[in-house]
């Protein structure tokens, strides 16, 4: 009987050991990413990461966060949130609101390091914002740099998938260098350089490939061109031989039509890929990219 008893406690000993040997995964379950292109990045550095959930906070409708407010299901998402992924560069103004909030929660910023372009790099028509321009991921090889800092970052909360994270990051930049490589060749010969666009998205993809934004128009959606703002474009259009206008698909285009109608400069369409659908493919920012260059190749093409 004492032998018995002898072994039951040896193997209850030796259960609590292993229990107490064997490392407590502190990895994050659940990770929220605050728009649509972190979000896509973020899918692909998890792929494959069992029991790692990826939600994005804003609806893959929401657009650019400029002016965002943050709504009672955000903060609900966030207050189970294991870490808060984040483009920064000034995307995301409500973050003091989420810090004070949510004092404890892991932020981990994309843009840390990043080189950043202002906002005056190109003629502005209307109210511009001061600061940096927050656009950075629609140069790829700024897009592997956020990719860095999402998985440096992760790898930090979850360092029980670290390897998995890395794994993942060298197969998703070497996709974004074969993107950059694709874009610079489709780009380069373009007979026609400049450009003007509805939005200041574009300045980080133009640097990237030898454009130039010659003049933004910054307006919000919903908002119309005052008089005064009308003719200054339609000069600059004019004085500029009528470039082509680059409307997004997140924006209205009627101003973009009237001007059109005004100067005969052609309309295309850029998207920002800060919209998409709820369950794309892993590849959906290369798809968007490529199309991208295939509107600025008609446009700018002979």
């Amino acid at each position: 009987m004492k032998n018995v008893f002898r072994g039951r406690l040896l193997r209850a000993a030796a259960l609590l050991l292993a229990l107490i040997l064997v490392p407590v995964l502190s990895g994050a379950e659940t990770v929220v990413t605050s728009f649509y292109p972190v979000w896509l990045l973020a899918r692909n550095l998890a792929a494959g990461l069992e029991g790692v959930e990826i939600r994005n906070m804003a609806a893959p409708s929401a657009g650019c966060l400029h002016d965002y407010q943050l709504q009672t299901a955000d903060m609900k998402a966030l207050a189970s949130a294991d870490v808060f992924l984040i483009s920064g560069a000034g995307m995301e103004s409500f973050l003091p609101q989420i810090a004070s909030a949510f004092p404890e929660l892991p932020i981990v910023e994309a843009a840390e390091g990043v080189p950043l372009l202002s906002e005056d790099g190109a003629l502005q028509v209307g109210d511009a914002e001061e600061g940096a321009n927050a656009h950075i991921w629609l140069d790829p090889t700024r897009a592997i740099l956020m990719a860095e800092n999402l998985a440096a970052g992760l790898s930090r909360v979850m360092p029980d998938r670290a390897e998995a994270v890395s794994a993942n990051l060298e197969a998703l930049t070497l996709r974004l260098r074969a993107l950059d490589e694709q874009l610079r060749e489709g780009l380069s010969s373009l007979p026609r350089k400049d450009i003007v666009t509805f939005h200041e998205a574009f300045p980080y993809f133009a640097q990237a490939y030898g454009l130039r934004v010659a003049a933004v128009v910054n307006k919000e959606p919903g908002e119309t061109l005052t008089p005064a703002q009308t003719a200054s474009l339609i000069a600059v259009l004019r004085d500029l031989g009528n470039p082509p206008l680059f409307v997004e698909p997140q924006y209205d285009d009627l101003s973009a039509r009237m001007l059109s109608a005004e100067t005969g400069a052609p309309v295309f369409t850029l998207d920002p890929v800060v919209t998409g659908p709820e369950d794309p493919p892993m590849d959906y920012y290369e798809t968007v990219m490529l199309q991208n260059m295939t509107a600025l190749q008609t446009a700018l093409g002979e």
